[in-house]
């Protein structure tokens, strides 16, 4: 068996069209731009990498973006007075801290200290406590993504077993709300796994829908997927590689050509899951911009 490829980059530009006529609607009835502030304290290369991906992308659909850059020893006061200024500067609809945080920084602080209005990344307490409900204003970006490469190529996990691998508070947990909300793009019977879950093959080889995102590579193999499964492979690691100008490739956590020789479909690393996390934060963007006008439905 062949895997159907589900094409991150494919779905991520059309996400990004529609987003694109959303603000040119927005800008005509308005006169509003949507902005998006960045936040990057220290110099991880990966969040590097991922904050100027994230600032292309607002440029390509007409969004106002701007990052702000902090040293590594910044202290807990210093990024929260940042993001209180940020919180009032009406320029800015949206706000993203680049997660994971340098450890002198309480991350629980800063991301509580966000406007719950421009938490685009969905992640304030008050943002999950909605996504809880089934409400929710933002959806988080990597699980949205996901629900929406689902969706958008047939795969409605209704019905569906969807083993989810990892309970970190970005991916795995808002996915499992999500996923088994009593509305479209829900109605799953919902599984997490973790470090502590005994016989993790004989439980993923139960789903239906099976979503990787533990940080591990290849820690996804052949025997532990169901033949025809759908596998989201969430995760992207460095794996050193000599053979590489870079000295590094991206590796997911699942091993991609056994499972894919299995499954019925299965996302690529790269080109899977990450474009669609950075067009669902576009997404959330306009969604912003459209509250600071409107308000909150």
């Amino acid at each position: 068996m062949a895997a159907k490829i589900l094409d991150g980059q494919a779905l991520a530009a059309e996400i990004r069209a529609e987003v694109g006529t959303g603000i040119l609607e927005m800008q005509g009835n308005h006169e509003v731009t949507p902005g998006l502030a960045a936040v990057l304290v220290g110099e991880d290369p990966a969040s590097a990498v991922y904050v100027r991906n994230k600032r292309r992308a607002c440029e390509e659909v007409g969004m106002f973006s701007e990052t702000f850059e902090m040293p590594a020893n910044s202290s807990t006061a210093a990024v929260l007075e940042r993001v209180q200024a940020l919180n009032a500067d009406q320029r800015f609809h949206g706000i993203l801290v680049q997660l994971p945080l340098p450890s002198l920084v309480d991350q629980h602080q800063i991301i509580e200290a966000i406007d719950p209005n421009k938490d685009v990344d969905g992640i304030h307490p008050y943002n999950i406590g909605k996504l809880l409900q089934g409400r929710p204003d933002f959806i988080p970006g990597t699980p949205g993504g996901v629900q929406q490469l689902l969706l958008r190529n047939g795969y409605d996990p209704a019905g569906a077993n969807v083993v989810i691998c990892g309970r970190s508070d970005i991916v795995g947990k808002p996915l499992a709300i999500l996923l088994m909300q009593r509305q479209e793009g829900g109605n799953a019977t919902v599984t997490v796994c973790h470090t502590q879950t005994r016989d993790l093959a004989g439980i993923t080889r139960q789903a239906d829908i099976l979503v990787a995102a533990m940080g591990r590579p290849n820690a996804i193999t052949a025997d532990m997927v169901k033949s025809g499964a759908v596998v989201v492979d969430v995760g992207i690691n460095r794996v050193e590689d000599a053979t590489r100008k870079r000295g590094y490739r991206l590796q997911g956590d699942v091993n991609f050509e056994p499972v894919a020789a299995k499954a019925g479909a299965i996302t690529p690393v790269p080109g899977g899951v990450g474009p669609m996390t950075i067009a669902m934060l576009l997404v959330n963007t306009l969604a912003a911009a459209r509250i600071s006008i409107h308000g909150r439905g």
